[in-house]
């Protein structure tokens, strides 16, 4: 097990207290669990890939952050009579 894995690893133990807030909360927590979550597996990803010396699947995460963006707006937008 190399360093990027090991981060990888506590990275992944973050996504824990996300899955928290999107199962039980308030809608703006689970908003907030939904984008927090979404950051934390970009950057897993990008450890993975440089854990795994993968360098082409860097485009997942680079791809993953971009689609963050949109989705964020359509799930805001469906949600915005409830907040």
């Amino acid at each position: 097990m190399n360093l990027w894995l090991a981060a990888s690893y506590a990275v992944g133990l973050c996504l824990v207290p996300c899955a928290d807030l999107c199962l039980r909360g308030s809608v703006e927590r689970r908003l907030v669990g939904v984008e927090l979550a979404g950051v934390l597996v970009t950057i897993l990803l990008a450890l993975l890939t440089l854990g795994f010396h993968r360098l082409p699947f860097i485009d997942l995460s680079l791809t993953l952050a971009i689609m963050l963006l949109g989705a964020s707006l359509v799930f805001v937008r469906f949600l915005e009579r409830h907040l």
